[in-house]
């Protein structure tokens, strides 16, 4: 009998490699975890290719293709980021870094987001490798660098550079969706998962005020900050209407019905009690039903006593699925007169279908492993590397499934302190996402 690969000793060397990304162009252990996955690959059998930009050698990505037995199918891509956000080591109680065993946890940054499901793929691809067993279709495993900046170094340039290695490619799986958890119903405990099936787009603004440099002492009309902090309390302060999409109704309804609590969607007062009424079961859909348009950054100004030319700021402006036109034509009159807007980001909001073989197949997987979970579909309030990929025409879902801890231990610390997985969540992962790949 071939020894299956131990995923929790691969989670925990993953997590021993500091991957961290702080911002554009300047990040660190990329280049070394991306050669050990390679190397691991290769010396099972298989056929990884080793791939980073010319400028930047060290920002490495790792794709690999298995064949699947029927070439008449349609592949599909998983990919799994292998950076991860600082950590502050003197607010954790353990190391960042570690990648111990702790109390039925796998500990560490990225346990989490989302060495746990870079893990859970590695062991899928030895276990082929030692078995000799294939898909039915082909599967592409991309390992890509740089998705807590902007892909530019990962997902964005191999969609880019590199399109070659997706070609076939229908569908794709990758973070933020397929986690069974427990909630409160009212007759009682419900096991809830979400499938991601859609993310608001991303459109970050960059405004730039311009005026007279003087002294302070003497103001005159034309502030440059005064206009930028105008503008920034008309964008900050805008009350967005609410906007229903398709998906997010859908995971409203199927998320009340699972609970038994009663969802009236008709009205913008009935979407926000029903919000309520679901708690944390409703997951982020108070911000997915709205745009939202936060300021973030702001400089200006070098000496107290001097009046600034320039007043430049940054502001995070998140796009429901659908929205993006109604949003774009009311920017110019929120910024005002005096003050210039560019997009430094504009990517628009991903959507896959819910009601195809492809969602069915997730569904059929989670409930192979735990038959009492519902499944709905959800939307992310934020942006992964789905955004990159669905520009090759993929069908993008976020599925990197965890099971419930037996023992009550729960995922935690994603993007703060003492990230953690359950390792009883992480074996009940893999054997979710083994079944998925080895039958969809």
């Amino acid at each position: 009998m071939v020894a299956r690969a131990d995923v929790v000793s691969l989670l925990k060397t993953l997590l021993r490699f500091d991957t961290t990304n702080r911002a554009p162009g300047d990040a660190e252990g990329e280049l070394a975890v991306a050669v050990w996955i390679h190397d691991l690959l290769r010396d099972a059998g298989l056929e990884p290719v080793l791939l980073a930009r010319e400028d930047a050698p060290e920002r490495a990505n790792v794709v690999v293709r298995v064949p699947g037995t029927d070439p008449s199918l349609e592949g599909l891509l998983v990919h799994a980021h292998l950076d991860v956000v600082p950590a502050e080591p003197e607010q954790w109680s353990f190391d960042p870094f570690g990648g111990d065993l702790i109390d039925g946890y796998v500990t560490g940054r990225g346990a989490m987001d989302m060495k746990d499901m870079a893990a859970m793929t590695l062991a899928v691809l030895l276990d082929w490798a030692a078995s000799g067993e294939r898909p039915r279709r082909d599967v592409v495993v991309a390992f890509v660098a740089d998705e807590e900046t902007d892909g530019a170094y990962g997902a964005q340039w191999l969609v880019a550079a590199h399109p070659e290695l997706f070609a076939g490619v229908a569908a794709a799986i990758g973070e933020s969706g397929g986690v069974v958890e427990s909630y409160d119903g009212v007759d009682g405990p419900v096991r809830l998962a979400r499938i991601a099936a859609g993310e608001r787009g991303t459109l970050h603004l960059k405004l730039t005020a311009t005026g007279s440099s003087g002294h302070a002492s003497r103001p005159a009309e034309g502030s440059a900050v005064l206009a930028l902090v105008d503008a920034l309390h008309r964008i900050g302060h805008h009350d967005w209407p609410l906007h229903m999409s398709p998906l997010v109704r859908a995971q409203l309804e199927r998320t009340a019905a699972a609970l038994g609590v009663s969802a009236d969607l008709d009205d913008d007062d009935g979407v926000l009690r029903t919000i309520d009424a679901l708690g944390d079961a409703a997951d982020v859909a108070l911000f997915t039903v709205r745009a939202s348009t936060t300021p973030t950054v702001v400089r200006a100004g070098y000496k107290v006593n001097v009046i600034p030319g320039l007043a430049e700021a940054e502001i995070d402006v998140r796009c429901p699925p659908g929205f993006e036109d109604e949003l774009l034509a009311a920017l110019p009159a929120l910024v005002g007169d005096g003050v210039a807007f560019e997009h430094s980001v504009r990517e628009p909001s991903v959507q896959a279908p819910i009601d195809g073989p492809w969602f069915d197949a997730m569904v059929a997987s989670i409930k192979h492993v735990d038959p009492s979970a519902v499944v709905v579909p959800g939307c992310l309030g934020g942006g992964t590397d789905a955004k990159a990929f669905s520009l090759l025409g993929i069908a993008c879902y976020g599925f990197a499934p965890a099971t419930v801890d037996p023992e009550g231990r729960r995922r935690s610390g994603i993007h703060g302190v003492d990230e953690r997985v359950p390792v009883s969540s992480l074996r009940g992962g893999l054997e979710i996402l083994a079944h998925f790949l080895a039958t969809v």
